[in-house]
């Protein structure tokens, strides 16, 4: 009996999404604190290798160059192109070079990370498929910094505006100066890392793949 298949469709949302990630992941590794000239936006991914005890399970899987569980992934959208106000023929920027940067700076600030121990892929994609596949490799990976501990891209509130929480992550964290401006939170460092330690057991690194999708 003969099964019924799908005819493949190269154009569905799921197949166009891994195809950015696919080719995000094939990039190789550099360390966050070293990025080269970057002209253009697009879609990174960060990796930890360091001896923060409560991130281990995430430091074994990504020794040996292995790469396999990343700590966060984001985006770098050009500027105006949140509101819909980019040019169609605008001149690329450097929005994803600035974007790492501000990443870096705050691992720098951070008193318990060290930035040698952080490693980033980066991808310079057109501009409408930037959201798409962000979306696809955090949904994929689940990434400890995007999930349980929020709030690592976080900019510097305006003026009058610290009357917001400070984010988990700058609990877990601190060192950031504009952050510790900010309201106390509910949970302490020694909860949160609780948490990421269920974060890890109930999603075990080691299952990870860098394959998204078999087609």
């Amino acid at each position: 009996m003969s099964e019924e298949y799908s005819p493949f469709n190269p154009l569905d949302r799921v197949n166009l999404a891994a195809s950015v990630g696919e080719a995000l992941l094939e990039r190789d590794p550099v360390p966050l604190g070293a990025i080269g000239e970057v002209i253009g936006a697009g879609v990174y991914v960060i990796y930890y290798s360091g001896d923060f005890a409560t991130y281990d399970p995430i430091s074994k899987a990504n020794s040996r160059e292995q790469w396999l569980a990343p700590l966060y992934v984001g985006k770098a959208i050009p500027k105006g192109g949140r509101k819909g106000g980019q040019a169609f023929d605008a001149k690329p920027g450097k929005d994803l070079k600035k974007r790492l940067k501000e990443h870096a700076d705050s691992v720098q600030d951070a008193k318990n990370l060290n930035l040698d121990h952080f490693w980033c892929r980066f991808l310079v994609v057109e501009d409408i498929w930037i959201p798409l596949g962000e979306n696809l490799m955090i949904s994929r990976f689940a990434p400890l910094w995007n999930t349980t501990v929020d709030g690592f891209g976080n900019h510097t509130p305006g003026a009058g505006r610290f009357n917001q929480k400070r984010s988990r992550w700058d609990v877990l964290h601190p060192g950031r100066e504009w952050a510790a401006k900010c309201q106390e939170r509910p949970e302490t460092a020694t909860m949160i890392k609780a948490e990421v330690e269920e974060h890890l057991r109930s999603r075990p690194v080691a299952a990870a793949s860098n394959k998204l999708f078999k087609f």
